[in-house]
This record gives C-alpha cells, structure tokens and sequence, in this order.
C-alpha cells in the first residue's frame, strides 16, 4: 500500500517480504522512522507497534509467576491487541488460535491463583477473538462466560491446566459455528506429539512454557507461529482479500532487547522452513547484528528507495533485510534549524557547524536547533548551546530545562555507564583507558571492565575509530564536556589529562603527551615539537601530527600561563592572526620566523577544528597563508602543503572536517593496543 492511500502498489516480493530491520546507534532515527510508518498505515491497514525496551517486558506482573510469563508471550498479546483493531473496509481481525495458546501459558501459573485474577487475565486474552458484532456487549459477555468456566476448572479438584484449556476449547466451540474458527479450535492438533489432539497439544506448550531454556523457546515459537496465521486466515478467502488491502504491519522498537531476539528468530526461523506469512516486519535495532543476523543483506536507506534487491538464501537470517539509516545533510541541517528558530537572528555558519558537531545525527541537530530557537540572539556559540537550558519540544508544560548536553547523553549513550564513560572518554587505546579508570574510577572498574565497555560501544552501534577510546566525535565531545563540567574547579578534568601526559612517556607517543598538555592550555612543548619536526618529518606524518595534537578539547579560555578557567573569551583567535607574537618569546636558538608561525598555525588548527566555536574567515585566511608560506620551505612536500592551505581553510568554513589531502577519511592509528595491560 501507498502511505497514507488506501489504495494498492505492486509488490516488489509478493511471495514473501523481507523482514526489515533499521540500525545504528542511538539518535539517529529509527524510532521516528517507525512512528512515520505508524502513522502513514494507521487505519488503513492492522498495524502494531512494540518498544522492547518497555517496562512491560522487563518482567511479569507481581501477581504472576515467572515460569507462566514471558516477553515474549506478552509482546504477542500486546502485538495482537493492536492489530486487532478496525480498518478502512475491513472489521476486527480475531485471533483464536493465539488466543488459545496464550490461555494455555496463562493456565500454568493459576495453581494458587484467586478467581478474580485469573478472571481478569482471562478476559483479556479471549478480547482477542472479539469479531467486533454489532450487538453490543456480546463478545464481551461471551468472553465473562468463558472466563466463568476457565475459573470454575481451575479453581476445581481436577487438573487445573488440562481443565482450563478444555474449557477454553469447549466455549470456543460452542461460540462460533463458523469453519474458520472451527479450523482455528482444533490447530494445536499438530503439535509435536499431540497425537491430533489439540487439548493435549496446548497441554504440551504449556509444558514446554513453564520448563523454560530450549523448551520455552519451541513454545514460544508455535505462539508466533499462531499469530501469524491467525493474520494469514484473516486474509484468505475472496470477501476478505476484496476488503483488505495491503499486508499487515507489524513495528518493533529497540529489537536488540528482549522480546526482540526472539521474535525475529522465530519468524526468520519459520519463514526458511517453508511456512510462509504475509505480515511486513520493520524493526530497529541498537549496533548492525553482525551475530544474530550474519547473512542478512545489508543496504543502505538511499538504495531501496525504489527497489531492494533482495533475496534470500536459504539460512533463516538472510530473510532479513538490515537498512542503515545514513546521516542528515547539511542542507537538512539548514532546513532544521531554520524551521526551529523562524525569525529569531540565526548566524549564518551556525546550521554547518552544528551539522559538522553532530555528524549529521538528528536528535543532536534537533536539540540544538531547540536550543538556538529558546536562547538566540544571547547564545549563538555551540559551546554555549550546549551548556544553556532547553526544554524539548515534545516534553510536558511546565517541566523544567536541562543543560542540553544532558539531555542529549541521556538518550545517545547507556545511562548505568555514564560515569564510567565521562572518564574514558578521553582515553585513547585499552592502555589509557586502564591509566584512567586507575586513577578516577572505583577499584572495582579494572581492565576487563574496560573491555567490557568497549565491547558494549560496538554493540551500540558507535563506529570504532583507532586512537579513540569512544569512536563517536560527537558523543566524545559531549562525554568530554561532562568531564569538564564534573568539578567546579574542573578536577576531574585536570586529573585525567595529567594522568595521560604522564602514561604517553615514550618518544613515538609525543602526539598523545602533546595534544593532552593542550587540552590543559600548555602549548610550549607542542608548538617546539612541530618546529623541529618539520624540516625532517615526511609532510604527510607532520600535518596528521597538527591535526591530531590540535584536536584537544577546549571548553573554557585559558590564562596567559595556560590555566583552564571558567572566564569567557578565546585567546587562540588573537594567537592564530599574530596579534600576540611581540609579547611572546621565542626560545634561544630556535629560528624565530618558523616558530612563531608554527605557534600561529597551531592555534589557528586548534580554533578551527574546535567543533564547538563557529568558523572564523579571518584565521581561515591565516590558516592558508601560514600552510602556503610552510610548503615554500619544503620543496620535496610543497604539493601536500600547498594542497592542505586550500582543502583545510575551505572545509572548516563549511563545517566539514579538515581530513587529507594526504589521508582523505582522517583516521589516526592508535598506540599500540598492549600497553598498560600488565
């Protein structure tokens, strides 16, 4: 179906369709996307939609024992709930074999349970063949009855599990004269080992349900299997493929979390074997799956927009189709923030630069657009979008702001790891992040703690990077900025760099000494560094070195002894045009031209690249002159200076980073990963 139409569209994959799966990490996307979907097929055709991540499947009702509860099992209920309900053309779809299966799980934990509880979870489950009669109450009474039975076996001398479902089997019977539920009654007869008998084939699921580990699991997949073919009954026959147009649709949020897994696996599992369902899939997941679904064909959004592709072979996770949602574009950027903020004054370079610190992720986009709308014309810097108040947009009136970077780490990275991750993110490799956690996390926080963490990154999705313990910039920045902002004083902040300055001691690691004295506002040793290297480094390796050691973090100005302060202003800027340079001096014996534009390019890189301060054309135009003015003392590497003075100044003025021209993805490889292990 088109969204939004009731009106048919040819089926790419009219045999069976590919069970879509959205990844990435968080932020990007995926729940609106399934919102979108949502709300474009609502009422049109049964949709449902499930978080996995909610509270409702973290674990059974108080009431309820474990060993007659699953996600799973409740995931179903509410999937069936939802799809049950009216649509343009067509009434209620009822589900008679879930229905019964349910029942049966249900029965399994009703051994000293009161009547009224198992009245109550009764009902709702037999609402789920609720046909919607124009009588109104007959289901509904029809369903006290049922549930009258079911309490009176359960609550008897006899078996209570194999009475309750031969009560449920009996009042289905007696309910409905129509073939189809008939059929429906009597499905469990092939179970495994039912003998074809359907009573004892419910007997057996609950059976398998309460044994839990692989036995659950097989129960749990005939409920799958039975939803789907209530849904696939509800489509057969001429009348009801007249009136319902479409395939059902069935959205699952945060599928990486329990129902989820299993869902998946099962009907992937099914749909190998041959048994075949209609029902379109589309979930979202945390990281790519890379072990649950190692087959899938993997896509990127932009190349399905009109066609996938895809076929499947004949392992059960190449029935899936994994979609990586691409980041926004700085045009969408633009158009974001200028719907945001309407007639408030928007500095021009603000939408790049905010595309350049998110990376393109729409919630950080989103946020700060927020932000600029609630504070501009006061705060126009990124630095201090993040730290001002906002209140987003789809929050209640009159819940009080947070600090944006706040709001944005609650939802881009796990909240019970935090701390840990506010310390680490300034580390580099499993070495300093052990160097780290030594220093400023609990004894407890040791080096497998620390693999552990980085294992969990890849599982959010966060793209692993060499030289970066999180990979993330973004996340990094906003990490990085708590650190900062931990301590009044900024302690913590002190404490983790000087813990790295004195862990990088050797001379092949100066790059990482160098680029946390910076980050401290100590600028002496790099600025001589990059003087005496440049005459003999290959051009290549030298400007990499720049970038790298100028990529510190700077949140607050420094002194004129490079004290980290809470003071405003920017001292880099009036450094990176020269305006300094008669006040500074120059150390005995170094070559006093070449050092004080090495200091002038040093801070010009550090500004520019600086994700959180807007480009500045006037240090754009120092950058290039002072990269020109280097390639003519190179002859051998003038091309890659030369081409640098070019590609750098016009990258940072449109909010791109400033990668190559010697390295184009500007990846750093890290030190080596064994140090610190001991």
């Amino acid at each position: 179906m088109r969204p939004h139409h009731h009106r048919g569209h040819p089926l790419e994959h009219p045999d069976e369709p590919p069970f879509v799966v959205l990844t990435g990490a968080r932020g990007l996307g995926k729940s609106a996307v399934l919102a979108e979907l949502r709300d474009s097929y609502q009422g049109h055709t049964p949709v449902a939609l499930v978080d996995c991540a909610e509270e409702q499947f973290a674990g059974p009702p108080a009431d309820r024992p474990a060993d007659s509860w699953s996600p799973l099992a409740q995931a179903l209920l509410v999937l069936a709930e939802q799809l049950a309900e009216p649509v343009t053309g067509a009434g209620r779809i009822t589900f008679p074999r879930l229905m019964s299966g349910l029942v049966a799980v249900a029965a399994g934990g009703w051994g000293d349970a009161d009547s009224e509880r198992i009245r109550r979870e009764v009902e709702r489950i037999l609402l789920l063949n609720e046909s919607g009669s124009w009588i109104t109450g007959l289901a509904g009474r029809w369903a006290g009855k049922v549930a009258a039975k079911v309490v009176a076996a359960a609550t008897g001398t006899g078996p209570l599990v194999s009475g309750a479902i031969e009560a449920t089997l009996e009042s289905v019977a007696e309910g409905f004269a129509s073939r189809r539920h008939q059929k429906a009654s009597v499905w469990y007869r092939t179970y495994p080992n039912a003998g074809g008998n359907a009573q004892r084939g419910l007997i057996l699921l609950s059976g398998h349900f309460r044994a839990g580990g692989t036995s659950r699991e097989h129960a749990e997949r005939y409920l799958v299997r039975a939803l789907l073919a209530d849904l696939t009954e509800a489509y057969a026959g001429v009348l009801p493929r007249m009136q319902r147009l479409g395939r059902p649709l069935v959205l699952l949020d945060n599928a990486q979390s329990a129902p989820g897994p299993g869902l998946v696996a099962a009907v992937l599992r099914d749909r190998a074997e041959g048994i075949a369902d209609q029902v379109a899939f589309v979930a979202a997941r945390r990281g790519e799956g890379r072990e649950e679904l190692r087959s899938a064909v993997r896509r990127e959004l932009p190349e399905v927009a009109r066609r996938s592709d895809w076929t499947p072979d004949a392992t059960p996770s190449s029935r899936a189709l994994l979609l990586a949602l691409p980041p926004l574009s700085p045009d969408d950027t633009l158009h974001i923030v200028g719907a945001a903020c309407e007639d408030a004054p928007v500095p021009p370079e603000l939408p790049h630069a905010a595309h350049r610190l998110t990376g393109g992720n729409p919630l950080g986009i989103v946020l700060l657009a927020e932000a600029a709308a609630q504070h501009l014309p006061g705060a126009s810097a990124l630095g201090e979008l993040l730290t001002a108040e906002v209140r987003p947009a789809e929050d209640r009136p009159g819940r009080s702001g947070r600090p944006v970077y706040e709001a944005l780490l609650d939802r881009l990275v796990p909240a019970e790891h935090l701390e840990e991750l506010t310390v680490l993110a300034a580390a580099h490799d499993h070495g300093s992040a052990c160097a780290l956690a030594a220093e400023l996390l609990p004894d407890t926080f040791g080096p497998a703690s620390v693999r552990a963490l980085q294992t969990l990154l890849a599982e959010e999705g966060l793209p692993a990077v060499p030289g970066r313990f999180v990979g993330d910039p973004f996340v990094r920045t906003l990490l990085l900025l708590r650190l900062h902002l931990r301590d009044a004083d900024h302690a913590s902040w002190r404490t983790a760099h000087e813990t790295l300055i004195v862990h990088y001691t050797a001379a092949e690691h100066a790059r990482y000494r160098l680029h946390h004295e910076l980050a401290l506002g100590l600028t002496e040793s790099a600025v001589a560094h990059l003087r005496d290297t440049f005459p003999t480094a290959a051009p290549g390796a030298w400007l990499r070195t720049l970038r790298f050691i100028a990529s510190a973090p700077y949140f607050h100005a420094h002194d004129a002894e490079g004290r980290d302060f809470g003071g405003r202003g920017d001292r880099r800027a009036a450094v990176a045009l020269g305006r300094t340079d008669a006040e500074h001096p120059v150390p005995e014996g170094a070559d006093a031209v070449l050092h004080l534009r090495i200091r002038r390019l040093l801070h010009a890189v550090w500004q520019l690249t600086d994700p959180l301060v807007l480009p500045d054309p006037q240090v754009c135009d120092r950058l290039r002159f002072e990269l020109e003015q280097l390639s003519n003392l190179r002859p051998a590497g003038n091309a890659l200076l030369w081409r640098a003075s070019r590609d750098w100044p016009a990258a940072a003025l449109a909010g791109r980073p400033m990668d190559g021209p010697d390295d184009p993805d500007g990846t750093d490889d890290g030190p080596d990963d064994r140090s610190g292990e001991e």
